[in-house]
C-alpha cells in the first residue's frame, strides 16, 4: 500500500470496510468502521481543547484498540502521540510526562494513583479509560470515561493532512545518562517499517491475518505492529496482559497466524502448550527480540509451538525492525548466535571506533544502520540526537546503533553494548540510572551495574556495591532502597558486596572484568 500517514490508513478501510473486525479486545471488538468514526471524535475533542498541530497526546494505557483509537485521532489533527510506560515509578513518569510537554493525557483507572503523584507543569486533560473518577489529578480534569467524553463529539474528519515528515510517535527511550529520551518517529518511518513488516512476514499473501498484540503500547514493537496490522486491514487480538493459559485458549479461539514476543514470554507459552498437550495450528510465525535467548530454549520452543521463529533485531530509533534470522536459519548452530540479515532497503556497516573507517568483513565495531525509519531525532535534546545521528537530515541517514558487533556473510552478530544496556525480560535497562540511585544510599561507597545471565528474563540486573568504612548494609535492603525509586523491572535481583571495583588507571570502570565470571561459556544469542 502507498500510504503516506498514519490517518490515510483508516481514512481508506473505515469507509471500505466499516464491518469488518479491526481490534478484538476483551471488553469489546472494533471494527474499522468503529475506529474510524471514533477516532474522528477523538480527533475533534481533541481540538475542543485546543490541541494544535505539533502538540504532544499521551497515553498511560495498557488498552490497545483505545491507544490505537488516540492515536489515530490525534494524528487526524497533527498532533504527536505518545504512549507512556505503565511501569514506570512515579518521579520517573513525571519526568517523562513534563519532558514531553503533553497537553492531554488518557489514563487508565489503575493508574491513577501514580497521575495524582505527578508534578504538572503543564497540567492536561485526563480522560480515565475504564470506570469513573469523579476527583481530579493535581488540578487537571478528569472525565467519566474515555468513550463516554468522545461521544459527545460528532464523528466528523477534520481533514487534516500529515506530511510524510511530520512527527507522528514520540516513543520514550532511557540513555546512558539515565534520563530518558524522546525518540521521533515520522509518518514516512512508520509506513517505511508497515511496508517491511508486510513484506517478510508474508502479509501480502492473500491468507488471513490475525495477530496477537500482546507486547504494552509503549513499546515500539508493541504500537509499530498495530499500525501495521491495520496497514493490511487485518485482524488484531489485543491481550493487555500475558497470562500464558488464557494466551493458549485465545490463539485457538481466534485463529492467530502470527504474533512478537519477548524470550521470556515465549518460553512461558512454550511451557504452557507443553503442560497441557495442547496444539496450535493456526499460529504460523512467531516474532521474537528484545533479550539474550539460549539455544536450547529456542529448540523448545520451536518443538512446543510448531510453527516458524523469526528472530528480530531493532531499536526503538529505528521504528522497529533492522534485520532478521529466518525460520530455516534456525537450523543452524552459529547462525543462531547471529541477529539475522537486513530487511528490504536496510543497509549496515560497521565503523571502526578508533579512527572512524569502516571496518572490514567480520572486524568488530560499532553498529551504523541506514533505514527509512531511521528517527528524525531526540525530542529536545540536540546534542542527543547529533551524537545518535551525525550526518546531515535527508534520505540516506546513518543512525549509530550503541551495539558492537560484525557482518560475516551478510549476517549480522551482536558482541556487546557499547552502552552497556541491560535487557531483561525484554524492558531496557541502563545501569547508570540505577548506579545514580543506589550510590544515594548512605552505606554506598561505589557501585556498579552489570547485566547477568537469567534463565527466565534472559539477563538480570546485579549490583557491585562497595560499602564506606564501618558501615553495614544486606542485599535486601540495597534492593528495598531501589524499589523506592525505580520501576521494580529496574531494580537489581542480586546484590554482590566487593572491596573494590576495578578501573583502570584513568579511573574508568572495567565493567567488562566483572561480568566475565557471570558470561563465562554461557552460549547466548542477542535478540
Amino acid at each position: 500500500m502507498n500510504f503516506q500517514s498514519v490517518p490515510q490508513i483508516i481514512r481508506k478501510w473505515g469507509p471500505q470496510k466499516p464491518d469488518a473486525l479491526a481490534v478484538s479486545a476483551p471488553v469489546r471488538d472494533w471494527t474499522y468502521g468503529d475506529l474510524e468514526r471514533e477516532s474522528n471524535r477523538v480527533a475533534q475533542g481533541l481540538r475542543a481543547q485546543g490541541i494544535v498541530p505539533g502538540d504532544r497526546v499521551a497515553a498511560l494505557t495498557r488498552n490497545a484498540a483505545e491507544c490505537l483509537a488516540l492515536c489515530l485521532g490525534a494524528n487526524k489533527i497533527g498532533a504527536v502521540m505518545a504512549p507512556l510506560n505503565w511501569r514506570l515509578a512515579p518521579a520517573e513518569l513525571d519526568y517523562v510526562v513534563n519532558h514531553s510537554e503533553a497537553r492531554f493525557i488518557m489514563v487508565d483507572k489503575a493508574f491513577m494513583a501514580n497521575v495524582g503523584q505527578l508534578k504538572l507543569a503543564k497540567v492536561p486533560r485526563i480522560v480515565v479509560t475504564e470506570g469513573n473518577s469523579a476527583n481530579s489529578a493535581n488540578g487537571a480534569e478528569v472525565a467519566q470515561g474515555f468513550l463516554a467524553w468522545a461521544a459527545a463529539f460528532d464523528a466528523i474528519d477534520p481533514g487534516y493532512l500529515p506530511t510524510p515528515d511530520e512527527t507522528a510517535l514520540q516513543l520514550y527511550s532511557s540513555g546512558t545518562t539515565g534520563k530518558p529520551k524522546g525518540v521521533e518517529l515520522s509518518h514516512a518511518n512508520l509506513m517505511f517499517q508497515c511496508n517491511v513488516i508486510a513484506d517478510y512476514f508474508g502479509y501480502r499473501r492473500g491468507k488471513p491475518v490475525v495477530l496477537l498484540d500482546a507486547l504494552p503500547n509503549f513499546h515500539v514493537s508493541g504500537i509499530v505492529n498495530l499500525i501495521a496490522i491495520l496497514h493490511e486491514a487485518a485482524v488484531t487480538v489485543a491481550r493487555p496482559e500475558f497470562v500464558p493459559q488464557d494466551i493458549v485458549e485465545t490463539i485457538n479461539r481466534h485463529g492467530v497466524t502470527n504474533t512478537f514476543l519477548v524470550p521470556v514470554m515465549m518460553r512461558m507459552l512454550a511451557q504452557a502448550v507443553t503442560e497441557k498437550h495442547i496444539k496450535l495450528p493456526s499460529l504460523r510465525a512467531v516474532g521474537y527480540g528484545g533479550s539474550p535467548v539460549s539455544e536450547t530454549v529456542l529448540n523448545e520452543v520451536r518443538s512446543a509451538l510448531g510453527c516458524g521463529l523469526i528472530q528480530v533485531f531493532g531499536m526503538t530509533e529505528l521504528g522497529g525492525m533492522a534485520t532478521c534470522l529466518d525460520p530455516q536459519d534456525h537450523d543452524n548452530a552459529e547462525l543462531l548466535r547471529s541477529a539475522g540479515k537486513p530487511l528490504g532497503d536496510v543497509k549496515l556497516r560497521i565503523v571502526n571506533l578508533a579512527d572512524g573507517s569502516v571496518c572490514a568483513e567480520g572486524e568488530v565495531g560499532e553498529l551504523w544502520v541506514q533505514s527509512g525509519s531511521v528517527m528524525k531525532g531526540y525530542f529536545r535534546n540536540p546534542q542527543a540526537s547529533r551524537e545518535a545521528l551525525p550526518e546531515p537530515a535527508g534520505e540516506g541517514r546513518w543512525l549509530r546503533s550503541g551495539d558492537i558487533g560484525c557482518i560475516k556473510d551478510g549476517y549480522l552478530y551482536i558482541r556487546d553494548r557499547l552502552k552497556e544496556m541491560i535487557i531483561s525480560g525484554g524492558e531496557n535497562i541502563y545501569p547508570a540510572e540505577v548506579e545514580n540511585v543506589i550510590a544515594s544510599h548512605p552505606a554506598v561507597a561505589d557501585v556498579a551495574v552489570i547485566g547477568v545471565p537469567d534463565p527466565k528474563w534472559g539477563e538480570a540486573v546485579k549490583a557491585c556495591v562497595v560499602l564506606k568504612s564501618g558501615a553495614t548494609a544486606g542485599a535486601d535492603e540495597i534492593i528495598a532502597f531501589t524499589r523506592k525509586q525505580l520501576a521494580h523491572y529496574k531494580c537489581p535481583k542480586s546484590v554482590d558486596f566487593v572491596a573494590t571495583l576495578p578501573r583502570n588507571p584513568s579511573g574508568k570502570l572495567l565493567k567488562r572484568i566483572l561480568r566475565e565470571p557471570y558470561w563465562q561459556d554461557h552460549g547466548s544469542t542477542i535478540g
